[in-house]
C-alpha cells in the first residue's frame, strides 16, 4: 500500500497548519474552553469558510468538496496536533451516519448543513439516553439512532447537557430523546456502523496528531533546558527515550493512513485495520504523553503549561469510540 500524500493532500496539509499556527496557540485554546460556547466558534468558522473542512468528506451534489475520508483524516491529524477545539470529528460522524443510513430527502436537507460549518453530533439511544456524546449541546444538527431506526430531533426538543470531563478540549454531553417527537429519517445500523469506523478512525487520527504535539514539545524543550552546563537533549539517555517516542508516533502514523485508506476505497479488511489502528495507536499515545510528562519535569505538572494538556487530550482520546482493549477483542480470532 502506497501511503504517500498526493500533491493536493500535501497542499491541504499545508494549509490547515499555516492557519492553525496563527489562529490557535495556547492562549487562544485557553481562552476557547473557558469560554461560554467551549469551542473556539471563530476558528470553526474560518476553518470551514477558507478550506471548507466540514465540507471534506461530502458529497459534491450536496454542497461538499466530494474528497474522501483521508483529506479528512488528515485534516484531523492537524488539528489534534494543535489540540484545536473545534467540533471537526463529530460533524464528521454525523455526516458519515447520514450518508450511510438516511433516506435520500434527509440526506439532501442535513448534509449541505453541515458542509456549511452547522455542528453535528451523533448518538446511539439507550432507553432513550445517552452519554458521552460529542459536542451534543452545541449541536445545530443532532441525529440518533433508536433500535431500528434513525431520527433527526431538533436540538430544542432534546434534554441535552454538558458533561464535565478531565480533557477541556473536547466536549461531551449527556443526551436524553423522545423520539415519538423526533423525525424518522433511516435505518439505524448502516448508520451506526459506519459512524463507529469512522469515529473510531477519526480518534486515530487526532491521537497521532496529539502524539507530535508531545514529542515537538519535547525536544524543544530538551533543546533549551539545560543541566550539568549542558541541553538535557545532549544526554543519551534521554535522546533514546526520544527516539522512542518517534517510533511509537511514525507507527502509529502508518497505522492511521493504512486505515484510513482503506475506509475510503471500501477495502473488506478496513473494519480490522480500524480496530489494529484504535488499539495500537490508544497505547502509543497514553505513553508518549507519559515521557512528554515525565521529560519536562516539574513545569509539566503546572496550569500554565500545556504538557497536561497533552496527557488529558491522549487519556480522553483513548476511551473515545472504544478503548484499546475493546478493539484488540474484536480483532481476536474464533
Amino acid at each position: 500500500m502506497d501511503l504517500s500524500l498526493s500533491e493536493e493532500q500535501t497542499e491541504l496539509v499545508s494549509t490547515v497548519r499555516s492557519l492553525l499556527s496563527k489562529r490557535s496557540d495556547s492562549a487562544a485554546l485557553r481562552a476557547a474552553i473557558a469560554s461560554e460556547a467551549g469551542y473556539d466558534a471563530g476558528l470553526w468558522q474560518v476553518l470551514c469558510e477558507q478550506i471548507g473542512v466540514a465540507a471534506l468528506a461530502v458529497p459534491e451534489e450536496h454542497d461538499g468538496v466530494g474528497a474522501s475520508v483521508v483529506e479528512s483524516v488528515l485534516v484531523l491529524e492537524e488539528l489534534g496536533r494543535a489540540l484545536a477545539p473545534v467540533p471537526a470529528l463529530s460533524s464528521l460522524v454525523t455526516a458519515e451516519a447520514v450518508l450511510a443510513g438516511a433516506d435520500a430527502d434527509a440526506t439532501a436537507r442535513l448534509l449541505p448543513r453541515l458542509a456549511a460549518g452547522e455542528v453535528g453530533s451523533f448518538a446511539v439511544l439507550a432507553g432513550g439516553q445517552a452519554t458521552a456524546v460529542l459536542d451534543a449541546d452545541v449541536a445545530d444538527v443532532l441525529v440518533v439512532a433508536d433500535g431500528e431506526h434513525l431520527y433527526e430531533v431538533a436540538p430544542a426538543s432534546a434534554e441535552v447537557s454538558w458533561t464535565p470531563s478531565m480533557d477541556q478540549t473536547l466536549r461531551l454531553g449527556t443526551l436524553r430523546v423522545d423520539v415519538s417527537t423526533a423525525t424518522r429519517i433511516g435505518s439505524a445500523a448502516p448508520a451506526v456502523e459506519r459512524a463507529s469506523l469512522v469515529g473510531a478512525l477519526g480518534a486515530v487520527a487526532l491521537s497521532v496528531g496529539c502524539a507530535q504535539r508531545g514529542l515537538d514539545m519535547t525536544v524543544a524543550y530538551a533543546k533549551d533546558r539545560v543541566q550539568f552546563g549542558r541541553p538535557i537533549g545532549s544526554f543519551q539517555a534521554l535522546k533514546h527515550r526520544m527516539a522512542d517516542m518517534l517510533v511509537l508516533l511514525e507507527m502509529s502514523r502508518s497505522a492511521s493512513w493504512a486505515a484510513a485508506y482503506a475506509v475510503a476505497s471500501g477495502a473488506p479488511d478496513a473494519p480490522a485495520l480500524v480496530h489494529a489502528a484504535k488499539s495500537y495507536v490508544g497505547d502509543a499515545l497514553a505513553q508518549v504523553a507519559a515521557e512528554t510528562v515525565q521529560m519536562h519535569g516539574g513545569i509539566a505538572i503546572t496550569w500554565e503549561h500545556d504538557a497536561h494538556l497533552v496527557f488529558k487530550r491522549a487519556h480522553a482520546l483513548g476511551q473515545l469510540f472504544g478503548a484499546p482493549h475493546v478493539h484488540r477483542a474484536a480483532l481476536a480470532l474464533p
